[in-house]
Order: C-alpha cells, then sequence, then structure tokens
C-alpha cells in the first residue's frame, strides 16, 4: 500500500508536537477568551456597521477581506491590499510575520503570477497557510484582488 504524504505527516510525530503545543496555552486563557473589535478609525461608528474589519478573540486576530478600490492593475491592487492587512495587523497589536492563514481572491486567475510577485516574502521567512481562488462573480468594488488573514496577537 502505497504511504500518503498525509500518511507520512500524522506519523512523523509532527501532529504530536501540534498537539502538546496547543496544551500548552495555560488553562485560564482557553477557559475565558475575551473578545475585541478593532475599528479602522480607533472608534465604533455611530450606525451598526454590516462587518467589523478586525476581530480577536483570545489570541486570534480575524482580519476581514480587504480589496484595493482605485485604477491600478494586479501588482497596484496587491500592494495597496497588502499594506492594509499590514497596518490593520498593527493597529491591533500584531505583525504580518504573525500570520497564520491567509485566503486570496483573484477577479481573474490570469493574474495569479503577478498577484504573487508582490505577495512573496510580505509574510516574512516563514509564510502562513494560504488558498487562493478566482472569485466566480467578481470581488465587489471592482477590486482585483481580495485577501483576509487570521493571525495571533
Amino acid at each position: 500500500m502505497k504511504t500518503t504524504n498525509r500518511r507520512k505527516f500524522l506519523g512523523s510525530g509532527v501532529a504530536t508536537a501540534a498537539v502538546a503545543a496547543a496544551a500548552a496555552v495555560p488553562a485560564k486563557a482557553q477557559a475565558n477568551p475575551t473578545r475585541k473589535i478593532f475599528y479602522r478609525n480607533g472608534q465604533k461608528p455611530a450606525k451598526t456597521p454590516r462587518f467589523n474589519s478586525a476581530v480577536a478573540y483570545g489570541n486570534l486576530l480575524f482580519i476581514a477581506g480587504i480589496g484595493a478600490h482605485v485604477e491600478g492593475d494586479i501588482k497596484v491592487h496587491t500592494k495597496i491590499v497588502l499594506d492594509g492587512i499590514k497596518a490593520q495587523l498593527e493597529a491591533a497589536g500584531s505583525s504580518m510575520s504573525k500570520v497564520l492563514k491567509c485566503n486570496v481572491y483573484l477577479n481573474d486567475l490570469k493574474d495569479y503570477d503577478g498577484m504573487n510577485s508582490v505577495y512573496d516574502g510580505s509574510f516574512g521567512d516563514e509564510p502562513p497557510v494560504r488558498t487562493t481562488i478566482a472569485a466566480a462573480g467578481g470581488i465587489p468594488g471592482n477590486s482585483l484582488v481580495e485577501i483576509d488573514v487570521i493571525a495571533f496577537i
């Protein structure tokens, strides 16, 4: 029987180490995580927003998808989006190197290489897990790319 990469991974002890690391988080932090919302301008809007742009729960930080709603090519849009993500991460006490998961939504898969030319290296030497898809109906606001992330604080 052929061994798959998944079986090699699970059998390598890496999964065991990950479980042990999760168990090392203090029990108090696991029992009573707090939820904190980070507003873009630092203040809660007068009207309830459709969604929040950044929410922390315990030591996890969730940044909503950011698009670039300006004229430009995929490289310009990707830079704007990554700069926006960086700003929100830092405002919440995190950083690009603390991103664990990244979802990239492209308006068209033909922009994959151009997006990667700007994206590469943005998250440090150990990039996060990433999923990249083409958005079937396009991205709202005529952005060529939208990215959301999960990081730790």
